[in-house]
């Protein structure tokens, strides 16, 4: 069924604790129809075997969308798998279906499975590009046909700190969340470009943006199994003295998915307590 509201698909939101959470939630709050996505969970071991054990944690896509609802906000579920690039068209495909639009891709699907570089296997390396990389572009691709369509459109890519400072034993996860320096400010150009060969462009009004999001360490189901004395020693790192919450860095993407933020593009926004500067 159409709608009238701005419609959102936000991915990777399936952990209780997590940015893809709170950029839901955010974004609902605003008055977005939220789409939360993540893989199924029956479906966690698939063919790349990303995410082969279930966190105990896992509460389900399902709990949020009834959060959001019982907090007044509309939201409803997709499940796929965001590095099968088929999985990430029909994704964004079913929004259309259902809403007759999409507004605002939040690309925050990503997983780590942290080795150092002399004991990574081949598919430690290729699953978290597969996912963290590779899931953007295929999902972002298929979403810019619809968005160069409309003439409107935000995408907000989720990279990491890691991205810029790197980290022992998380070569693959790093440099995942680079590249996705480089497919933000891409894509950013790209959008531009084909909404000026498609006789629309963005002029004073919405446009399609094209910005990513680099949090710092941030208090989220992914640290909770970090013993506290690691944790001590990140916290000695950050100028700021503390972890983030995932709200601080929802706040950023819903800022940056507002209709009002038409002059902010091709831009990566760090939150990270100081941490790089």
């Amino acid at each position: 069924m159409p709608s009238s509201a701005r419609v959102a698909l936000v991915t990777g939101c399936g952990k209780p604790v997590g940015i893809g959470n709170s950029t839901a939630r955010a974004l609902a709050a605003a008055g977005v129809t939220v789409v939360v996505s993540d893989v199924s969970p029956a479906g966690v071991a698939n063919e790349h075997n990303v995410q082969g054990d279930m966190d105990p944690n896992w509460i389900g896509i399902d709990s949020l969308v009834q959060a959001i609802v019982d907090a007044g906000g509309t939201a409803s579920a997709t499940l796929g798998n965001v590095s099968v690039e088929a999985d990430a068209a029909r994704m964004v495909d079913e929004v259309l279906r259902r809403y007759g639009r999409l507004d605002i891709l939040v690309n925050n699907a990503g997983v780590t499975i942290d080795r150092t570089v002399a004991k990574m296997t081949d598919q430690d390396w290729q699953n978290v590009l597969a996912v963290n990389l590779s899931g953007a572009f295929f999902i972002a691709q298929a979403a810019l046909d619809h968005m160069i369509e409309r003439g409107t459109g935000r995408i907000v890519n989720m990279s990491s700190a890691i991205g810029e400072t790197g980290n022992i034993g998380q070569a693959n996860y790093a440099a995942s969340k680079s590249g996705l320096f480089g497919l933000t400010k891409s894509l950013a150009r790209e959008a531009l470009f084909m909404l000026g060969r498609a006789e629309r462009p963005p002029g004073d009004g919405i446009g399609l943006t094209v910005n990513g999001v680099t949090p710092g360490y941030v208090a989220t189901d992914m640290l909770a199994t970090i013993p506290e004395k690691v944790l001590d020693r990140l916290r000695a790192q950050i100028p700021m003295g503390r972890l983030g919450k995932p709200e601080e860095v929802a706040r950023v993407v819903a800022f940056l998915a507002a209709d009002e933020s038409a002059y902010i593009t091709g831009q990566i926004w760090s939150v990270n307590g100081g941490l790089d500067m």
